[in-house]
């Protein structure tokens, strides 16, 4: 990292920026030379240094085949956005906090789904939500192990 000042480097306090987030973007690596992004819901279990981030969708769909070849994926959030001007300087900035990470996926079983869906729900603050068992046939979750993090962190002092 270019900015040693930015990095957050407790893994206490990178596990508190994505919670904070809403929105996690995973990168799959496609076969034609280019990286496929995209911005998924997500839910996260972090224990004893472990992350595992969950995420659902339709059965259908590019991300799947690209798992199925290669389980790898890197991944980045962000929150805590806000722009600084500085009207004195004529200067500008933006805070913010963010997390890249890597580690493999795993397709869960129908068995492992309805925790799973749990874990997700409840990051949204809907732990209690009872969802419709009935679309778990048309639904495949997922799991992402996180094997590698790091932290940035952008705040103006104010």
């Amino acid at each position: 990292m270019r900015r040693h000042d930015r990095e957050i480097t407790d893994l206490d306090a990178i596990i508190e920026v994505m919670k904070k987030c809403d929105v996690c973007r995973l990168a799959l690596n496609d076969a034609g030379g280019y990286p496929y992004i995209l911005p998924l819901n997500f839910g996260m279990t972090a224990d004893d240094g472990k992350i595992e981030l969950y995420f659902h969708g339709a059965n259908e769909g590019t991300k799947y085949g690209l798992i199925a070849k290669d389980n790898r994926a890197s991944f980045e959030m962000d929150c805590a956005h806000r722009l600084v001007l500085d009207e004195e300087t004529k200067n500008c900035t933006m805070e913010y906090e963010s997390v890249i990470g890597q580690g493999t996926i795993e397709i869960l079983s129908d068995e492992q789904k309805p925790d799973a869906l749990k874990i997700l729900m409840s990051h949204y603050r809907a732990e209690d939500f009872k969802f419709n068992k009935a679309i778990m046939p048309q639904t495949t979750v997922f799991k992402l192990t996180v094997s590698s993090v790091t932290g940035k962190r952008r705040m103006k002092k104010h």
